[in-house]
Formats: structure tokens, C-alpha cells, sequence
């Protein structure tokens, strides 16, 4: 019987309302058993972030050469900084049955919906407007300026979740992840992902009852 192939599952959403943190909270869990793909960036580190583990910090020629050899599944330019998804490694463990957990921003998201749009697409919400300026400004990483421009960006970015499967409101992380995982758990669950299995078993049991009587 052929192996199902695995799940793609977008967590997207605009900058600073955690979507890091509920991704690393999600992977965090012993049950996981999600891939999760590490997106490549233009953008310095962040304090405590890994190479090759939060993102592969990459420069901007070494970016334009993946795009040029067109090995991105998407890439976007935000606030002048790169980001992209490599795209064999996505495929090779959609192919061998893996769930693949991708967390990009909002218009890397809007690509991947044009290029795999069987992908399940999640849009992380702030409880308000203000607690997502706060977070930014509690971050401490960006300037006042840059701080109001990712808040405008955001603005924009919220207006585009009607293009989104499922809005999840990050107020408290653990009930995020709940509801993540729930919502992949359900994905599986679905008619079209079962029914091919459940035919090839009815008829394999039909066929090797003929040969066997």
C-alpha cells in the first residue's frame, strides 16, 4: 500500500504576534511529529536565535542565487530583509508521508497558496491591535520607526485572512497549540485524505479472497 502523502501546514501572521513562539511551543511537545522546515533569511540574527535551527542566516547574494535556480517554494521581501522556504527538502518528506510545518510571513504564505494550495493555511491572530504593538515594543529589537512600519504592514497583512483555512488568536500560547494541533488532527481526518485507502483495502481483501478460495 502506498505511503499517504504527508501534510503541508502553513502557520503565518504578522510580525510580533509570536509566531515563533507558538511554533517552538508546538515542536516542544514529545508527541510532535511534525518536520519542521527552516525557512533562509537576509536579516541579522535575533539574540538567542540558531543558525540553521530558527533560520539559515544567509546574504543577499547567496539569496538571489537560490532564486535564480528557482529552489524556493516562496520568498518574499519584508522590511528589506529576504525570506524563503527551500523547496526539496519539503517535497522529499511530503513524498515519504511527513507532516511539514512551515511558519513564513504573510506574503510568503500567499505564494505558497498559488503553488501548493492543498497546503493548510493558518493565520495567528492578535488578541487586539495595541497588545500587538506592545509585543513589538517589548521585543526590543526594532526602533520606533521600524516598529510603526510593521504595524501598518500588519494592518494590510490582517485584512488577508479571509484567504486563510483557520484564524487561530494567539491570547495565551498553550491555547494556541491546542488549537493548532486540533485543527491538523481534523485535516487527516477528512474524507478525501482516507477514502483512496479505505477502497484499496476493500479491494485487496476481495482479491486475495478469490485467490485464496
Amino acid at each position: 500500500m502506498s505511503t499517504q502523502r504527508g501534510l503541508l501546514i502553513i502557520l503565518s501572521g504578522p510580525s510580533g504576534v509570536g509566531k515563533g513562539t507558538v511554533r517552538e511551543a508546538v515542536f516542544d511537545n514529545e508527541n510532535c511529529n511534525y518536520i519542521y522546515s527552516v525557512s533562509a533569511t537576509t536579516r541579522s540574527s535575533r539574540p538567542g536565535e540558531v543558525n540553521g535551527e530558527d533560520y539559515f542566516f544567509i546574504s543577499r547574494e547567496e539569496f538571489e542565487n537560490l532564486i535564480e535556480k528557482d529552489a524556493l517554494l516562496e520568498y518574499a521581501e519584508y522590511v528589506g530583509n529576504y525570506y524563503g522556504t527551500p523547496l526539496a527538502y519539503i517535497e522529499e518528506n511530503l513524498q515519504a508521508g511527513r507532516d511539514v510545518f512551515l511558519e513564513i510571513e504573510v506574503q510568503g504564505a500567499r505564494k505558497v497558496r498559488e503553488r501548493m494550495p492543498e497546503g493548510i493555511f493558518i493565520f495567528l491572530a492578535p488578541p487586539s491591535f495595541k497588545e500587538l504593538e506592545t509585543r513589538l515594543t517589548d521585543r526590543g529589537t526594532d526602533s520606533q520607526a521600524v516598529i510603526m512600519e510593521r504595524m501598518e504592514r500588519a494592518r494590510e497583512e490582517i485584512e488577508m485572512m479571509k484567504d486563510y483555512d483557520y484564524v487561530v488568536v494567539n491570547d495565551y500560547v498553550p491555547n494556541a497549540v491546542s488549537k493548532i494541533n486540533a485543527i491538523i488532527e481534523c485535516e487527516h481526518l477528512k474524507v478525501e485524505r482516507i477514502v483512496d485507502r479505505i477502497q484499496q483495502d476493500i479491494q485487496d481483501y476481495f482479491v486475495e479472497g478469490a485467490e485464496s478460495r
